[in-house]
């Protein structure tokens, strides 16, 4: 483990909370798009997208050799990472009755996404806050290592 080790580990769950953030302003930006993509020759909405993380290189018998005294190269962890950016399948698509739009169906139908705001929202402010509390990490292993590098003066 290097002096940088915790400033790496909290840059990559920066990284990965930023990357959160675009998939939700994404999802927000699409959540009025009707012909996202098409399936089968039909026209299909836009799809939540949701992010999925884990840890890097976590695995369990690493943590518990550093638990135990055993010092083992990367055994520590290396923070986080995202494993996929998948789409909502399972929430179904909204239907608005709007028979003037063009994609409105025979009985006036509209098939619209399955973003919901008030969620992409909440999702947002968790994001904000992961992020936020780890430039707060960021910002006391740098200054730790300021004052470190200040006992040899």
């Amino acid at each position: 483990m290097t002096i940088f080790h915790g400033m790496n580990t909290t840059a990559s769950a920066l990284t990965a909370q930023r990357l959160r953030m675009d998939v939700i302003s994404s999802n927000m930006a699409g959540m009025d798009v009707t012909r996202a993509k098409q399936v089968n020759g039909e026209w299909e909405p836009y799809r939540r997208k949701t992010v999925t993380m884990s840890a890097a290189e976590g695995k369990f018998s690493n943590f518990l050799n550093v638990a135990m005294g055993k010092q083992i190269k990367g055994a520590e962890g290396n923070g986080v990472k995202v494993t996929r950016i998948k789409e909502d399948n399972e929430t179904p698509f909204k239907l608005v009755y709007n028979p003037t739009h063009p994609d409105a169906d025979a009985e006036g139908y509209v098939q619209m996404s399955n973003v919901d705001p008030l969620k992409e929202m909440v999702d947002l402010i968790s994001a904000t806050r992961s992020y936020e509390a780890n430039i707060t990490v960021f910002n006391a292993n740098k200054n730790m290592l300021s004052k470190a590098l200040e006992i040899g003066k």
